[in-house]
């Protein structure tokens, strides 16, 4: 993929929208452990430990990218990115997030880069995705959209608060790149192309149709039977 191409930023955006939807926790999990540092001491707490998940995030999305280039890969990626869409849109509310606090800088760093490693594995395999194998692409994706959760992230909670379909949307994004994942993985694209060129279009509408129809399906299942 070229660079600053219309596909390039239209990749670019996909990144930043599915990055700023996946990344709330992420958001709240940096709050909660900077909370108990001296107000002098919160801001760098903030920087350092965004920054450190920054750097981790960008690598293990790297690889990711590279191993989604495996054969088979893909289509175990693009079902767990089917996954990932219905819960983004399911979203059971009132998640605990047990952050332990921390007194001491470093420590509330560390606690941030492990607890951004823990809960980023959606967002890792969203943001690949949607890469395409473009590192720069990637980078920069990355690069804008994190310090966007950071810095905004109460200000998208309360957009998604007031317009649902953000979320609605989101998911279906998901779907649609899960769908284009499972009919591009390397052991299966050969056939595809060769025997049923027409799932290159099915696939992707296939992948927004299975997320929106299990989200809705999961949230009209009894309480009872969903447990």
């Amino acid at each position: 993929m070229e660079s600053f191409t219309p596909q390039f930023w239209l990749a670019a955006l996909q990144i930043i929208y599915i990055n700023i939807l996946l990344s709330g926790d992420n958001a709240v999990v940096i709050a909660l452990a900077c909370r108990d540092l001296p107000p002098k001491q919160r801001r760098w707490g903030i920087i350092w430990g965004a920054a450190g998940a920054i750097v981790l995030r960008i690598v293990l999305t790297i690889v990711a990218v590279t191993l989604l280039e495996l054969p088979w890969l893909k289509v175990v990626g693009g079902v767990l990115l089917l996954w990932i869409g219905i819960k983004l849109i399911i979203q059971e509310e009132g998640d605990d997030h047990s952050v332990q606090a921390s007194e001491r800088l470093w420590s509330a760093v560390r606690t941030v880069i492990v607890a951004d490693l823990v809960m980023s594995v959606d967002n890792v395999l969203g943001v690949a995705a949607a890469a395409k194998g473009s590192v720069p692409l990637l980078m920069f994706g990355l690069v804008v959209s994190i310090p966007l959760v950071i810095a905004g992230s109460q200000i998208i909670l309360k957009l998604i608060e007031r317009f649902p379909m953000i979320i609605l949307a989101g998911g279906g994004l998901l779907g649609w790149i899960a769908g284009k994942m499972l009919v591009e993985d390397a052991a299966l694209a050969p056939w595809i192309n060769a025997n049923a060129a027409w799932l290159d279009w099915v696939g992707p509408i296939a992948g927004v149709a299975i997320v929106i129809g299990g989200a809705r399906w999961q949230k009209q299942r009894p309480v009872s039977e969903a447990r």
